[in-house]
């Protein structure tokens, strides 16, 4: 089977400018690039001066903490969008490596119960997954949270010498079967007091195999300077590669969030650190987000006590910060009527406060919620995207793709190396995110930003901006 494109701008990935050129497809790669005007193919698909590139890769999905993997195994809003290859296990939660088998880590984003584990291992996990038909292509990291859990429980104390050999070795196997590094949640309660050693002594461990680490900030807010530059010193004294997952500048820490990307830029030759950006107002945040800090650091079950202690109460409801009840959208997995409802709705029909109904809620759905509301600074965001460490995540390729085509923010082909060579890079994949002859022919052909045809792994999954039903996606490995 062969399949010609022709007719195109060409973006390769790289970051240069766009070039003439006919693509051809043979099977699952790139044949050749060129001209072939005159070449039958099986297929020909007339660009008529349109741009193509890589595929998109979203390196900060959630996919699999929301199970969509298994309810809509097409992924097909990400086909749309022009992603052909996505990356799970952010976050300090994965599916894998699962040393009793539990899902625990994943519970607050979906209901557990509706998925039968038969895994253990990250390769166990690969081959449940490459068994399956799936729209994108797949990767994952090692989330930190989920091995921890499973040696230590919900406890946030130091571990033993033995569990953390335990830990490391977990990880190390876990890289050799193909995972792309490891993630941590620092701002979850159940993180937010694991030390620097711990962090550093499984970065070492990343670094030797050429992994990621993809952390989430320990404070978002008046910590974010000291939590960039812990990230930064774990950069420099391990030598791994780091993301900071979804910096964004939240509204009224502005200030504090240019520092941040002005200490980024200033440790580049000493620091491999990148972060993503998802271009939106709203942030999905988990339920306890707005706790004080003092209660976060305290873990779950105490958590869960504090919030319904006289006098405690009182005292969590004076420092917790003034919201918009119509603003927050309440989602909750296992509490099915709850999602998709405001705030206000749920404090209006229990006769609640709105700082009284959202801790309520924490207290029914046993913090297994996450909300949305807006914020961010949905302008610094857009600022922030010219930053030589900056890449684009979360289903935001579309948008970001508009907005460099009708704000002409930067040029066209950095935005795609944004988007594709970069995270490819980052992660170190094999054969993708360039256009390249022997690499894997995920291509996207877009024109004024509208995604028209989308190939992966040589499969037309989008033709003519419609989705084909065609699941051509594959597991990807270190």
């Amino acid at each position: 089977m062969t399949i010609l494109i022709k007719n195109i701008q060409l973006i390769d990935g790289s970051g240069r400018p766009a070039f003439k050129a006919d693509v051809l497809v043979k099977k699952e790669k790139i044949h050749a690039i060129g001209n072939f005007s005159r070449y039958r193919a099986n297929e020909i698909i007339d660009g008529m001066g349109a741009y193509l590139s890589p595929g998109f890769i979203d390196i900060d999905t959630e996919s699999d903490h929301n199970l969509t993997l298994f309810s809509e195994p097409s992924q097909k809003d990400f086909l749309l969008q022009g992603i052909t290859a996505i990356i799970g296990g952010q976050g300090g939660s994965s599916l894998a490596p699962l040393i009793y088998g539990s899902l625990e880590s994943i519970g607050e984003w979906a209901d557990i119960r509706k998925i039968n584990v038969n895994w253990h291992t990250v390769v166990e996990f690969f081959k449940v997954m490459g068994r399956r038909r799936l729209g994108v292509n797949f990767g994952a990291l090692v989330g930190h949270r989920t091995v921890r859990q499973a040696l230590a429980g919900n406890s946030t104390r130091d571990l033993s010498r033995n569990e953390s050999r335990i830990l490391n070795s977990i990880l190390e196997k876990s890289l050799k079967e193909g995972a792309f590094g490891f993630s941590s949640g620092l701002d979850y309660p159940h993180s937010r007091q694991i030390s620097y050693n711990e962090i550093k002594s499984l970065a070492e461990t990343t670094a030797k195999h050429k992994g990621v680490y993809a952390a989430r900030l320990r404070d978002e807010k008046r910590g974010l300077l000291s939590s960039v530059k812990e990230i930064v010193e774990i950069a420099k004294e391990t030598g791994v590669k780091i993301l900071i997952n979804n910096l964004k500048p939240l509204i009224g820490y502005g200030k504090d969030y240019e520092a941040a990307l002005e200490l980024i830029s200033k440790n580049t030759d000493k620091a491999d650190v990148h972060f993503n950006i998802c271009l939106s107002d709203t942030s999905a945040v988990l339920i306890h987000a707005f706790l004080p800090g003092w209660v976060k650091e305290t873990g779950y079950e105490t958590m869960l006590k504090d919030i319904q202690t006289p006098g405690l109460k009182e005292k969590i409801l004076k420092e917790m910060p003034r919201i918009r009840g119509e603003e927050i959208i309440l989602n909750a997995p296992a509490n099915g009527y709850l999602i998709g409802k405001s705030l206000k709705e749920f404090a209006q029909n229990r006769n609640l406060t709105i700082g009284e109904s959202l801790l309520e809620l924490m207290k029914i759905t046993d913090f297994r919620a996450t909300i949305s509301y807006r914020n961010i600074s949905f302008k610094k965001s857009v600022q922030s995207l010219i930053h030589e460490r900056a890449i684009v995540v979360s289903k935001s390729a579309g948008k970001f793709l508009k907005l460099v085509e009708k704000e002409k923010i930067m040029p066209i082909e950095k935005a795609i190396y944004k988007i594709t060579g970069l995270p490819a890079a980052k992660l170190g994949l094999k054969n993708r995110g360039l256009v390249r002859e022997g690499y894997s022919a995920d291509l996207v052909l877009f024109r004024d930003a509208e995604i028209r045809e989308v190939l992966v792994n040589g499969k037309r999954t989008v033709k003519d901006g419609e989705f084909q039903n065609i699941l051509a996606g594959k597991i990807l490995r270190s």
